[in-house]
């Protein structure tokens, strides 16, 4: 081996080093508590700068600094973190749409806080841990592999870690103490990542944005692993980090040449694009924040304060127009995540990769330089350019179709990381720009006014994405996307459509910030960026156009002082606090104002009576809203027997989990005009079948038939434009939409025509409520609402699973016969209920099945007599 290959082969073996504790690190968190922390790569830049601040501010030995930083910092960090942010969250049942927004929160308020406390300049006398040796690093890794491996297999210890992220609850029921198991691996996670920092820091250079950053890249070792395996892990970190540290020796010549040594010199960025893009997801649940409540009525004269403080500016002078400026561009960005997040439910954390292209087209075009096509004026190069990134939305849009949760949150960051190392940090695209402004808006002033023009467009277009049958659509598949899709809602289309549109105003609102700083600033549209932006219109209402413009006046206004980070700081601070504070600080503070003017459920101090005075003074009560009268019962049509022909068949259905057969051989016939009943113990395969039925579930062998027609390939919302509707066992509700717009977009995406929103509503007793939202409403009320649904988009056949779950007594009558009189109009059913009382008078044959199979079948009053002979 040459001398070179020898030396880049120790540089690749540290820095490989390096990742495999970052991996290592987010493996020890994930398996412990289930939260892929993204705070990791903030917290090692915490301990990177507290190990400076013990030796070369305070002229600590370098083994008492080390000693402090690692065994007291570090751990007691995570110790903190999962005692105030993440504890919170699992005792509300570990939604992890909420652990993501807070953990995105912590590495805001680290970083935000790092660079308040130690300001944002770069430094690079970081003390040295380890020699440069590789050897060093390289036994720390193995080692702490190794113990931490023992530790997971063979002790105590690791048999509890195990059950409490399987089961959490359950584990808490046999006896484990979660909050410790979840303690000690957080206080773990966060010693291996302040070892990363502390080892890295020396290396490159100590800031508070780059080095958390430069860790977070390396989250591909960690996926790669699949969050599980170690060794795998320390396999592709090293090997990685010697493949890159090599390629350094190669001089491609050529067109190419740039591209290709960017590729070789951030070859963790391309694994962890591959890793996101390519590999099976991490955690499939989703990961957004759903709409809990009914959304917020707009408090009174809101918009006539919003655009009297937008006018303000007009009347500035000097810097402080000329930081307003920047108030509408990055509103209009914040908007691109109201369409995105807060209507589609989508995550998008590469939402300043969008922005800073637009920012670069933009630029280009107006020099003349973008290929294809002539120097533009700045107007029409902006508009250009907007055209010409909103495509590139499919780059986040495509994968979200058949990623959520975790898996989508790594694919956008991916993309955003990969955007600003291989484009904006490249002399190539970048080298020489400038970025003016359009002819007559050179001024400050004149150019607010035309940003003012452009942000009232872009309120225009996220209003109308957020009304009609769009609208409804749009909010359905964020409140529940399996039960959207039943409904005959486009979810892929849909998801496509809310990227390219939060694409294009992210373009819109890059290129104005630009041209508001007249540069193109490769660090205004850094990855970090995008954290810090998903987590303020999160917090500040993710469906609230009125929470863009407010996190837009915060984060300019609090960060145009003297020492930056104050913003991101406080982000992260309500990020963080999601956990104590779901519903977000301003329906918390509504709800507590609201409790005060209600009066006291105890008693007041003094100080406390004086202050519901004042607030009662201020405004008065706003009375609840009336529940309105207790809906009808249920009203069946007039039945007229249709005559009985095969419609939805299935034929040698297998359906393998692994090795195990979910269905073996399912053969079914359901037939119009007739009721067909599937029981069985749990686990049976029902709901398997059901899937299969539906579309959300492509068997592995075998047909599914619709009137002859092979469906087995389409997905559930072309088998309900077909005529199959279905009910789900957990409630598929829209809890952000009122009843009758509930109902109404299963008649606008399905068959049911005009007139079947009301026809539902009147058939299942839902008239008396039909604007109250739906998640105001009773179980057994919100189990007629998903049936009136499904009713709404005119099937052919009707696939119900245990349609009485949540209905009392005379409503199970009630909806026997609604069933029976829908069957005798000629619609086919097929039912899997647990009731055998209800299924005994209801059916007119009953499928019996155990372990995947259809082991009898036949009139009720047979089959089920065999059946309890049998039990």
């Amino acid at each position: 081996m040459s001398s070179l290959t020898y030396d880049l082969t120790l540089a690749g073996l540290s820095v490989g080093s390096a990742a495999a504790l970052t991996g290592i690190g987010l493996i020890a968190t994930y398996r412990a508590t289930g939260v892929l922390n993204f705070a990791h790569g903030a917290i090692a830049v915490v301990c990177a700068y507290v190990l400076r601040g013990c030796v070369v501010e305070w002229g600590w030995p370098l083994w008492l600094g080390a000693m402090v930083t690692l065994l007291v910092v570090a751990p007691g960090l995570g110790v903190v973190l999962e005692r105030f942010v993440f504890r919170p969250l699992s005792v509300l049942g570990g939604d992890p749409a909420q652990t993501l927004v807070a953990s995105i929160g912590v590495f805001v308020l680290l970083v935000g806080g790092s660079a308040l406390l130690w300001g944002r300049g770069a430094r690079d006398d970081a003390p040295e841990l380890l020699s440069t040796d590789p050897w060093g690093q390289l036994a720390v890794v193995v080692l702490l592999a190794a113990g931490l491996g023992a530790l997971i297999r063979w002790t105590r210890f690791g048999r509890e870690l195990r059950a409490v992220v399987d089961d959490r609850s359950l584990a808490v029921l046999g006896g484990i103490d979660a909050d410790r198991v979840a303690a000690a691996g957080w206080a773990f996670g966060a010693f291996t990542a302040g070892l990363t920092g502390v080892l890295l820091a020396p290396y490159v250079r100590l800031d508070p944005y780059g080095m958390p950053l430069l860790v977070m890249e390396v989250v591909a070792v960690a996926v790669a692993a699949r969050m599980r395996s170690l060794p795998v892990a320390i396999v592709v970190a090293l090997g990685i980090g010697v493949a890159q540290s090599q390629l350094t020796r190669l001089h491609p010549s050529g067109w190419g040449e740039p591209l290709l040594q960017a590729v070789g010199a951030n070859l963790f960025v391309v694994a962890l694009l591959v890793a996101a893009l390519v590999l099976p997801g991490v955690g499939t649940r989703d990961a957004l924040p759903r709409t809990a409540t009914a959304r917020v009525a707009t408090p009174p004269g809101a918009w006539t304060v919003v655009v009297v403080l937008f006018l303000l500016p007009l009347g500035f002078a000097g810097s402080d127009l000329h930081t307003a400026v920047q108030v509408p561009a990055l509103a209009v960005v914040l908007l691109s995540l109201v369409v995105v997040t807060g209507r589609g439910g989508q995550i998008s954390l590469g939402q300043a990769a969008y922005a800073g292209l637009g920012a670069l087209f933009t630029a280009l075009l107006a020099a003349g330089r973008f290929p294809g096509l002539p120097r533009l004026p700045e107007l029409a190069a902006l508009a250009v350019a907007v055209l010409l990134v909103a495509p590139l939305g499919l780059l986040t849009g495509w994968p979200a179709i058949g990623r959520r949760g975790l898996a989508l949150a790594l694919a956008t960051f991916a993309v955003g990381v990969a955007v600003s190392r291989f484009v904006f940090d490249q002399p190539y695209a970048t080298h020489g720009l400038s970025l003016g402004r359009p002819a007559g808006f050179e001024g400050d002033r004149a150019y607010y006014v035309l940003e003012l023009v452009l942000l009232a467009a872009a309120l225009w277009a996220v209003h109308a994405l957020r009304r009609g049958r769009t609208g409804r659509a749009l909010a359905a598949m964020r409140d529940h996307e399996a039960g959207a899709s039943a409904a005959g809602v486009r979810v892929p289309s849909l998801k496509l459509l809310a990227f390219v549109a939060g694409a294009a105003l992210a373009a819109l609102g890059g290129a104005l910030l630009g041209m508001g700083l007249r540069a193109f600033d490769p660090s205004a549209y850094d990855p970090v960026r995008s954290l810090l932006w998903f987590a303020a219109v999160v917090v500040l209402g993710a469906d609230s156009t009125l929470g863009a413009l407010a996190a837009a006046a915060l984060l300019v206004g609090l960060d145009a002082g003297a020492r930056g980070g104050v913003a991101a700081a406080l982000i992260g601070v309500l990020a963080a606090l999601v956990g104590r504070f779901p519903s977000g600080p301003y329906e918390t503070l509504r709800s507590a104002t609201a409790r005060l003017r209600q009066g006291p459920r105890t008693r007041l101090t003094r100080a406390g009576r004086r202050v519901r005075a004042s607030l009662r003074s201020g405004a008065p009560a706003r009375e609840l809203p009336a529940p309105g009268p207790p809906a009808p019962p249920l009203r069946a049509p007039v039945r007229r027997r249709a005559p009985a022909t095969p419609l939805l068949t299935t034929r040698d259905l297998h359906v393998l989990y692994g090795d195990f057969a979910a269905l073996s051989g399912v053969g079914l016939e359901v037939r119009t005009g007739r009721i067909t009943a599937v029981v069985g113990p749990n686990g049976a395969g029902k709901s398997t079948l059901f899937d299969c039925l539906a579309g959300t579930l492509r068997p592995a062998r075998g047909r599914v038939l619709l009137d002859g027609q092979d469906i087995t390939a389409l997905p559930a919302h072309a088998r309900s434009r077909l005529g199959i509707a279905r009910s789900f066992q957990q409630l598929a509700v829209f809890p952000s939409l009122t009843v009758a717009e509930n109902v109404r977009v299963g008649a606008e995406q399905g068959r049911g025509g005009a007139g079947a929103t009301d026809r539902a509503l009147a058939l299942f007793g839902l008239d008396g409520v039909r604007d109250r939202p739906a998640v105001d409403l009773p179980t057994g009320t919100l189990r007629r609402v998903e049936l009136a649904r499904a009713l709404a988009t005119g099937p052919r056949v009707l696939l119900l699973d245990e349609p009485a779950a949540g209905l009392d007594t005379q409503e199970v009558t009630a909806l026997a016969g609604v069933l029976a009189a829908l069957a005798a109009d000629g619609t086919a059913l097929l039912v899997v209920e647990h009731d055998l009382d209800l299924v005994a008078d209801l059916a007119d044959v009953v499928h019996v099945m155990a372990a995947g199979r259809i082991v009898a079948g036949g009139p009720p009053g047979s089959v089920l007599h065999a059946r309890e002979v049998g039990a």
